[in-house]
């Protein structure tokens, strides 16, 4: 059974798209730790990072670090943090997340769809 992540590659789930290429896939996260946190997975849908080959796995964070420098310039942030958990969604996955203060917020903020549609576009225009 497909994943979320795959769902959402195939168009069959909305989401706020950063940015595509052939192998790798950026959107938005909809319950995110910060303005501008961004999830970025490969399109080969592999439960565990470390069960992705070499290429995979290497192009995974090539493709992550180019999102990172288009977060840092759409979103005022000291810098952008990584984080791979894997452990909510069977799909290999990196969190890109805009540290403005601290971390990790003691709570999630609430963005509405028209926010996300909003730094989405930020994010996407600084996309090289």
């Amino acid at each position: 059974m497909a994943s979320i992540f795959t769902k959402i590659i195939n168009g069959d789930i909305p989401c706020h798209k950063i940015a595509e290429s052939e192998n790798y896939f950026a959107f938005l996260d909809i319950n995110p730790w910060e303005k501008g946190h961004t999830l970025v997975i490969p399109k080969k849908e592999v439960d565990y990072i470390f069960d992705l080959d070499n290429e995979t796995y290497e192009g995974l964070m090539a493709f992550s670090k180019k999102v990172a420098h288009a977060i840092e310039k759409a979103v005022p942030c000291k810098r952008v943090g990584v984080l791979v958990e894997g452990l909510e969604v069977p799909h290999a996955h990196v969190h890109l997340i805009p540290i403005v203060k601290h971390f990790f917020p003691k709570q999630k903020p609430k963005y509405s769809n028209e926010e996300l549609a909003k730094i989405a576009e930020r994010i996407r225009s600084n996309f090289e």
